[in-house]
């Protein structure tokens, strides 16, 4: 199983990568900070520095439709902020 399932690329995280140098993971529940950092380390070939963890709790939604009132629910992840050792950078959008 992988650890790293896919970078979260919103404004907020975009924000924090340029400003900060910290970039933001959505990974396996089941994984600690070290094999999260093994993992970044490995796969974008960066030194990582710190990392912190958290648990986004589910979400209920409704939706207004023309059928009616539909409504869903977001599933809870895993959430990594991995800070990179200043000068090195992590190209996201590079596989695009």
């Amino acid at each position: 199983m992988s650890i790293l399932i896919k970078p979260i690329i919103t404004e907020k995280a975009t924000a924090q990568s340029e400003d900060l140098n910290v970039y933001a993971f959505e990974v396996a529940r089941s994984a600690n900070k070290v094999e999260i950092k093994r993992a970044v380390e490995d796969f974008y070939g960066v030194k990582v520095e710190t990392v912190r963890t958290s648990i986004v709790a589910a979400k209920f939604q409704t939706k207004y439709t023309k059928s009616g009132l539909v409504r869903g629910r977001k599933s809870a992840y895993k959430k990594a902020l991995v800070k990179v050792v200043s000068g090195e950078s992590i190209d996201l959008y590079g596989n695009i």
